[in-house]
């Protein structure tokens, strides 16, 4: 660990105000193309496992699997299986740094951990057939002690909203959601004043390749369809701190994590 923080009090100071924090440039060039050409061959080669945007039933994706577009990839699973360029991205010294001062108390020495068991994947959002994703928390899908959790997300390109960048709602990551906020699957309900309101200050960062976004998972997000010709690649992956534990018998205790 450096000796140095990472981070200045004004960046940890908005990803607490906020949930999310972006920084630019971030990622090494050589490593972040590394990690794309690998998942561009990968791919190409349907090398497993993968998830299906069929399978996912989200707007735009293909009924089923035999329709038209029904072999569309949503994405590359299992990212850190998927070579040494992968693992270096996901796990390395500086991240974990970042990461530690985002999550941990100051001066504290526990270790944080990628989560293997979610997230830990490349998304590959196609020109034709890719899905948009309306408002939700990932934690709704996750069984921790705390939903006290960070994502990164690692643009492996350029991401816009042409291409189906992410946009968050800042702060909804403090906020309390009644049931009643949340349609049957859980996502935000659109059609509520309070929910509507605070779709007024929505952020949609564009990013560049090497750029990361660390969100918390109890924040708002979406992303919209890739309208342009070519496939968007981006690695996104969760840690934890290794004092919050997967539920026994959960998703989420399925595989082993990865300290940082």
């Amino acid at each position: 660990m450096n000796a140095s923080p990472a981070l200045n009090a004004g960046e940890r100071a908005a990803f607490d105000r906020d949930g999310l924090l972006v920084l630019r440039g971030w990622s090494p060039p050589d490593l972040v193309e590394a990690v794309r050409e690998a998942s561009v061959r990968q791919l190409a080669a349907r090398q497993g496992p993968l998830e299906l945007e069929a399978e996912v039933g989200y707007p735009g994706a293909p009924a089923s699997t035999t329709t038209p577009g029904g072999e569309t990839v949503r994405r590359l699973l299992r990212a850190y299986d998927r070579g040494e360029a992968f693992r270096a991205l996901a796990t390395s010294p500086a991240l974990g740094q970042v990461l530690r001062e985002l999550m941990l108390p100051p001066g504290s020495t526990e270790p944080v951990l990628l989560a293997q068991s979610h997230h830990n994947c490349v998304m590959t959002k196609m020109p034709s057939f890719s899905s948009l994703t309306n408002w939700h928390q990932d934690v709704r899908y996750w069984s921790y002690q705390r939903p006290e959790l960070v994502s990164a997300w690692f643009a492996l390109g350029a991401e816009t909203e042409e291409n189906g960048c992410l946009s968050f709602i800042p702060g909804t990551h403090r906020m309390n959601f009644g049931r009643d906020r949340l349609d049957d699957q859980l996502f935000l309900r659109t059609d509520r004043e309070d929910n509507r309101a605070l779709l007024g200050t929505v952020v949609t960062p564009a990013l560049a390749a090497g750029d990361v976004v660390l969100f918390h998972c109890r924040l708002f997000h979406a992303a919209g369809r890739n309208r342009t010709q070519a496939t968007k690649f981006s690695m996104v992956c969760t840690y934890r701190t290794a004092d919050n534990l997967p539920l026994k018998g959960t998703k989420s205790a399925s595989v082993g994590d990865v300290v940082v």
